[in-house]
């Protein structure tokens, strides 16, 4: 009886300490999207800028106009056309609770290319992100739907593809869906980072550990004697599939402590309201700095509804029993291949001595506030993932139109999940003309951003999601509306299209207008550059008059009038 007592407890402990099953995704329900191979560029969770990638990125031979199918039965059910993001992207429901998305699409199919264009003069839109009535689209798995493209936020053709639960929108991983896609190629795991957690990730640099390889999927490491008690890992890793020399995310990893599943991570399941939260799973000081991606092996207090599952723990290692653990980190893709990464590691008994950087300290998941005579920012619950002291330092500061002291606030290096609210007062009285075009600044190195303030008594208020130098401006040069390859009063009777771009002093506007002999006319504008009217029924032979409305972020406007004929 005692036997069979400890037999259950270890298959309770055993069963504790590995993932469930994979989710039991319908396979061959969905096809290929295209009519060629499925050959990847980049896969579900592979580390972006910022995010995660939230689908695979199919490769269609370096070109366009490829055609473009519906993976299953079911209906259009939504469309996006945006200057960035997605581009042209078309949403299709399915009766078994998936939802499949297409994106950086050129020309949809006629029907739905004419409903997308009527809908546009009729909200006076070019953007648009509309749902669409269920019985207006219907597909049929393999029904063709557009082109393959390179709008929107795509840097080269290919076709950008989701699968996602219709209840949540929570993107899942197509790859456990059962496409036809040969893999037997491991993981491969570059090197291993180890850091002291007893300080934050932030105010460290990690000792980088180089693995060797030992047999196919296995990498060790030497020991690692370390002056931390408390420890935790990241690592650098790659997949790929047969016949591939892309280098892809990873699907799975488990961190082990000899041989006791600690924590572990999963790219399935992640939702575009969460996939910022990759700055709290990679090692974002070491990225920002030209570093590798390090993937942490550990969930940082400040990372909700995280991809990571404990098992036995948050990462975070004790090693104050002075003895030798052997942690290892096995790494698998989505069809079950894996490697494995191992490292001794032993506390050599002699702490560090520790060393408080300057600046107050914040925390995740509290509210907090730093206040001066003329800068105030606050740190909301839900903008940090570890602790960490925020520096802060004045300069003055003597140039044109600056009307601030600048506001030196923490560092890049230091991610934020939500915007920080920055106050600053200005250094002279302001004329109500000049406070309605207050605009505040953030300065990177040679990046600058804009934001328009709101006002609260006479300190000026604006929201940003990263660190930096903060100051105030007075902007009064409107944008400038330029355009490309005519001049007003051009004879246009041979060209196809008229274009314009806008220009401003700061770099952010936006056009509130465009008007062809007084009523609304449609111009595209992909990736956000320049303004495009392909002539159309709009505009018949004849003279016309082209009105272009823009405005900067400070409200400057300017109203452009051009003259041609067709």
């Amino acid at each position: 009886m005692t036997r069979l007592l400890v037999v259950i407890l270890l298959l309770s402990v055993s069963a504790q300490a590995q993932y469930h099953s994979l989710p039991d995704y319908p396979k061959d329900y969905f096809r290929n999207p295209l009519g060629i191979p499925i050959d990847l560029s980049g896969n579900f969770g592979e580390l972006r800028p910022n995010h995660f990638h939230m689908g695979l990125d199919l490769k269609t031979q370096r070109r366009e106009n490829l055609p473009v199918y519906a993976a299953a039965d079911g209906y259009i059910s939504r469309i996006k056309v945006e200057p960035g993001g997605f581009g042209r992207a078309i949403y299709v429901n399915h009766p078994n609770g998936f939802t499949t998305v297409y994106c950086h699409l050129n020309d949809f199919f006629p029907e739905l290319e004419s409903w997308v264009k009527n809908r546009q003069y009729e909200k006076e839109s070019w953007s648009l992100n509309d749902t669409i009535p269920a019985n207006l689209f219907p597909v049929k798995k393999g029904s063709y739907l557009a082109k393959s493209g390179n709008t929107g936020g795509s840097q080269a053709p290919h076709l950008h593809f989701e699968i996602r639960r219709t209840s949540d929108e929570a993107n899942l991983n197509p790859m456990l869906f059962g496409f036809p896609l040969p893999d037997n190629t491991r993981p491969s795991i570059l090197r291993l980072a180890i850091y002291d957690r007893t300080k934050s990730v932030y105010e460290q640099s990690p000792r980088l550990v180089s693995v060797a390889a030992r047999g196919p999927g296995s990498y060790v490491a030497p020991l690692q004697k370390l002056s931390s008690p408390d420890i935790s890992l990241a690592m650098t890793a790659w997949d790929t599939h047969t016949g591939s020399s892309n280098l892809n995310g990873v699907f799975e990893a488990v961190l082990y402590d000899n041989d006791k599943a600690v924590i572990g991570f999963r790219m399935d399941a992640i939702s575009y309201d969460a996939t910022r939260y990759l700055n709290a799973h990679i090692d974002y000081k070491t990225r920002a700095s030209g570093g590798p991606y390090l993937q942490h092996m550990s969930e940082l207090p400040g990372y909700l509804n995280s991809i990571y599952q404990q098992f036995s723990g948050d990462g975070v290692i004790d090693l104050s029993d002075g003895a030798v653990h052997e942690i290892s980190i096995v790494v698998k893709d989505a069809y079950g291949n894996e490697s494995r990464a191992t490292v001794p590691v032993q506390y050599n008994g002699t702490p560090a001595i520790p060393q408080m950087p300057a600046g107050q300290r914040f925390y995740p998941m509290m509210v907090d506030v730093f206040e001066s005579d003329d800068c105030e920012f606050i740190i909301g619950e839900r903008t940090l993932y570890d602790s960490v002291s925020i520096a802060y330092r004045k300069q003055a500061v003597s140039i044109t139109g600056v009307v601030s002291a600048q506001h030196v606030i923490g560092s890049v290096s230091i991610p934020l999940q939500d915007a920080m609210m920055v106050r600053i007062r200005p250094t002279a009285t302001l004329s109500p003309e000049e406070r309605d075009r207050i605009v505040m600044q953030r300065i990177t190195g040679t990046k600058k951003e804009v934001q328009k303030v709101n006002w609260q008594h006479d300190w000026a208020m604006a929201g940003f999601r990263d660190f930096g130098t903060f100051r105030l401006l007075v902007d009064q040069e409107p944008p400038q509306v330029v355009p490309i390859g005519f001049a007003s009063g051009a004879r246009l009777t041979a060209a196809s299209r008229i274009a314009f771009t806008v220009t401003d002093n700061l770099g952010k506007w936006k056009v509130l207008r465009t008007e062809l002999n007084g009523k609304w006319i449609c111009f595209t504008n992909d990736k956000g550059r320049n303004f495009i009217y392909r002539f159309d029924e709009h505009c018949p032979p004849g003279d016309h008059e082209l009105k272009v409305v823009a405005q900067d972020e400070a409200g400057n406007s300017v109203e452009q009038i051009f003259r041609f004929t067709r």
